[in-house]
């Protein structure tokens, strides 16, 4: 049986933070979160785009509990505002998606914190996050995704280069990004279950999910990565909407996996509808995951765990 939107219960008097959620797979996602009840954070660093993005979840469902919070990923200071802003209220996070990133810069580019571009943004921003924001995170037991991708599969945790210093190329930054990614959900789950914060630790992917990224030029070398992507998209590709779908499935199924991960299940995990996605070998290995978790204590400043 195919799961759904509809399958997602009422989540009135919830509240789920998406980051980068004013487009893209983060908005299709506060999109039905919104419809199903929630209290939605819009956490992005552009407040012109997140009033469009307010505005059009309005326009869809005018009782929607929306609204824009500025977190700029590419700034642990900006990720740090944030958290102390939603610590002041005390109010505890049901649903945390860690949704926002950037795909394969053709060149070498730093945060505000001199972290490589991709590893600071897509990773080391949202374990620092998710260290800041825990004792809320913990209030509500909460769900708490990570989105990683197929390019997992080819990643690697470059331990003694984390930042990429040297031999930068686009790609290999990428994966080792979204195998992070992947690693943190399920060493957030070991560390959890070893110090009782009940928290449900899970991933997902979009497959080949149709967004502005490739689109917009971000990926790789722009001109021939474009060209080669459009000529996939009609064949391996789905839209935003359907590669928002396992990352709903994560956040709202009443008893994920713990550690799980979630994607679409046709060919290759590229599109079809969501389910239970192949995690490869390396993101299982628990040496470099506690390593990597050391690593991004030392280089944020956020020690938790």
């Amino acid at each position: 049986m195919t799961w759904t939107t509809n399958d997602i219960p009422d989540l009135s008097n919830r509240l789920a933070i998406v980051t980068g959620a004013t487009g893209g797979l983060g908005l299709e996602t506060a999109l039905v979160l919104a419809d199903k009840g929630a209290e939605v954070v819009l956490a992005a660093r552009n407040p012109d785009k997140g009033a469009e993005a307010e505005r059009l979840i309005r326009s869809r469902h005018p009782n929607a509990a929306v609204r824009f919070d500025l977190l700029d990923l590419a700034s642990l200071a900006s990720v740090q505002a944030f958290a102390e802003r939603h610590l002041a209220t005390g109010r505890p996070i049901n649903i945390l998606i860690d949704n926002a990133g950037v795909v394969a810069l053709p060149t070498r580019r730093t945060t505000v914190d001199g972290f490589e571009m991709q590893f600071g943004t897509n990773y080391l921003s949202h374990f620092a996050l998710v260290g800041r924001l825990l004792p809320l995170l913990i209030g509500a037991k909460a769900h708490v995704v990570q989105l990683s991708s197929v390019a997992h599969r080819s990643g690697h945790i470059r331990l003694d280069d984390l930042n990429y210093q040297t031999h930068y190329s686009p790609w290999p930054v990428y994966q080792q990004s979204k195998l992070a990614m992947l690693m943190f959900a399920l060493e957030l789950q070991r560390r959890s279950d070893a110090h009782g914060w009940g928290l449900t630790s899970v991933a997902a992917h979009p497959g080949f999910a149709r967004t502005d990224l490739i689109a917009n030029g971000h990926a790789g070398k722009p001109g021939l990565f474009a060209r080669g992507a459009r000529l996939l998209e009609a064949v391996l590709s789905h839209s935003a909407a359907a590669g928002a779908l396992p990352i709903l499935m994560a956040a709202t199924l009443p008893e994920p996996t713990p550690g799980g991960y979630y994607g679409p299940t046709g060919f290759q995990e590229m599109k079809g509808p969501p389910g239970v996605a192949v995690i490869k070998r390396q993101a299982w290995d628990a040496n470099v995951a506690r390593r990597l978790w050391a690593e991004s204590k030392r280089l944020t400043g956020v020690a938790y765990g």
